[in-house]
C-alpha cells in the first residue's frame, strides 16, 4: 500500500503532476474568484525566506535594493523666482516682478549646465513676473494720466467746482 493521497497525487520522479481541471464558471452578475498575487512556488521549491527587516536598512536610498534613489535637488532660484513673482501681486507690485524676472533668468542659466529640477518654476516665475511688471507699468501710466485729467480740469475751472 502506498502512503501518497490519492486526492493529491505525487508525480513519479521526474515526472508531471496531472492536469488540473478548470475552475468552474462564476455565476451571472459574481465577481470573479479573487487570485493570490503571486503563483504558488513550483512542486519541492524550498520555502520562502523571511521578509527582510525594514527597522536595520541604513539612511533611505543608501543600501542597495532598499528603495529609490534620492530625487534631483530643487533649484533654490526656480523657487525665490515663482514666490517673488505671485508675491508681486499681492505684497510688493513691482519690486516683486522685478526680482521674479531677475532671478527665473539666472535659474534658467544654472539649469542648463547643474542637472537639477525648477525649468516649470522658473518659467513660471519668470512669466508671472514679466505680466506683473507689465501691469505695474500700466498702472503707473494709467495714474499719471487720470491725475494729469484731474489737474487739467481743475486749471480750467478755475480752482472752483
Amino acid at each position: 500500500m502506498s502512503d501518497q493521497n490519492p486526492q493529491n497525487p505525487a508525480p513519479e520522479q521526474g515526472g508531471a503532476y496531472p492536469p488540473v481541471p478548470p475552475a468552474p464558471a462564476p455565476a451571472p452578475g459574481a465577481y470573479p474568484p479573487a487570485q493570490g498575487a503571486y503563483p504558488p512556488p513550483p512542486y519541492g521549491a524550498a520555502a520562502p525566506t523571511a521578509a527582510p527587516s525594514y527597522g536595520t536598512a541604513p539612511a533611505y536610498g543608501a543600501a542597495p535594493g532598499y528603495g529609490y534613489g534620492a530625487q534631483p535637488k530643487t533649484n533654490t532660484l526656480a523657487i525665490v523666482s515663482l514666490i517673488a513673482s505671485i508675491a508681486s501681486f499681492i505684497i510688493v507690485p513691482f519690486v516683486g516682478s522685478v526680482v521674479g524676472v531677475i532671478t527665473g533668468h539666472m535659474s534658467l542659466n544654472q539649469l542648463k549646465t547643474s542637472g537639477e529640477q525648477g525649468r516649470g518654476m522658473a518659467l513660471a516665475g519668470t512669466i508671472v513676473g514679466w505680466v506683473g511688471l507689465g501691469l505695474a507699468i500700466l498702472g503707473i501710466i494709467a495714474a499719471i494720466l487720470f491725475f494729469a485729467f484731474f489737474v487739467s480740469v481743475y486749471q480750467q475751472t478755475g480752482g472752483t467746482y
